[in-house]
């Protein structure tokens, strides 16, 4: 099993060759980078590339490692026992399985996405090493052992919000997916919007790489909020001249409420524009 990328995502040699020594290790890959830059949908393009099912885990702040193996709802059975159901006699039916269940008992196997694993709380990670590492969990209502029939392919994003331990750390693949420079950005765009006017991509590109690196800025732009202006771009007929008659370091560029995010950048760029119209004068 090797993933090469797939037509709808751009992956560089780097990406593909720490999916493929994951894989090759049965080790979790641990991915990290900046929020946009494709972590949660590279699970689903390798289960696509691999024609794997994809369990996805998707963390949050108040979720627990046990809610990903299984859940006991202990209220239910007593409210059945309480009017009689016949139900109440076998527990199994109060357990509710999780998706790392899921993924081990899979016919085929899967990709198990584990996503944003740095939202939970900071022992997370660490209720999860010994099934993440011998593939197995007990289930203490009926004393049985899940056993993975084949290792999952696992693959877990973090945002960098907390920092994972050491003992986790050493049990995954790491990969840092960086930045697209312009050159692989411009295919990314191509396969978003195939066929769009390259002058537009051109000068979008420019101003949108120039708008990142404006000093100060808090929020940069990600790979999502340029598709997402492109596409308003678009739809409003903005060609390429007007995005280069701009000075994007000192001018709000059009439809700005795509690539801005937050009062405080918005409140930037607009001192620069008061700014570089003062010193016109």
């Amino acid at each position: 099993m090797r993933f090469e990328g797939t037509d709808a995502y751009v992956a560089t040699d780097d990406l593909k060759i720490a999916v493929n020594a994951a894989i090759a290790l049965e080790r979790p890959l641990l991915i990290k980078g900046e929020p946009g830059t494709g972590k949660t949908v590279l699970a689903l393009e390798i289960a696509k590339s691999l024609g794997a099912p994809l369990l996805e885990w998707h963390v949050k702040s108040t979720t627990k490692a046990m809610q990903g193996l299984y859940e006991y709802d202990a209220v239910s059975r007593l409210r059945d026992s309480q009017l009689g159901d016949e139900r109440v006699k076998d527990i199994r039916n109060y357990i509710k399985r999780g998706k790392m269940w899921d993924a081990f008992v899979a016919d085929e196997r899967p990709v198990l996405l584990i996503d944003e694993i740095d939202k939970a709380d900071i022992e997370f990670p660490n209720d999860l090493l010994l099934e993440l590492d011998r593939m197995e969990f007990f289930v203490y209502e009926t004393g049985e052992t899940v056993k993975a029939r084949r290792r999952p392919i696992v693959i877990i994003t973090s945002n960098n919000e907390k920092e994972l331990p050491d003992a986790f750390l050493r049990r995954c693949f790491f990969h840092y997916i960086r930045f697209p420079d312009a050159d692989t950005m411009s295919a990314i765009v191509d396969v978003h919007f195939p066929g769009i006017k390259q002058r537009l991509v051109a000068e979008a590109l420019k101003l949108f790489y120039e708008i990142r690196d404006v000093p100060g800025i808090k929020k940069k732009p990600s790979t999502s909020e340029l598709l997402d202006w492109l596409k308003l771009l678009m739809v409003e007929d903005i060609g390429p001249e007007t995005l280069r008659e701009r000075d994007p370091k000192k001018l709000i560029p059009p439809l700005h409420g795509a690539l801005l995010k937050n009062e405080q950048d918005v409140h930037l760029f607009e001192r620069l524009a008061f700014m570089a119209r003062r010193e016109g004068r």
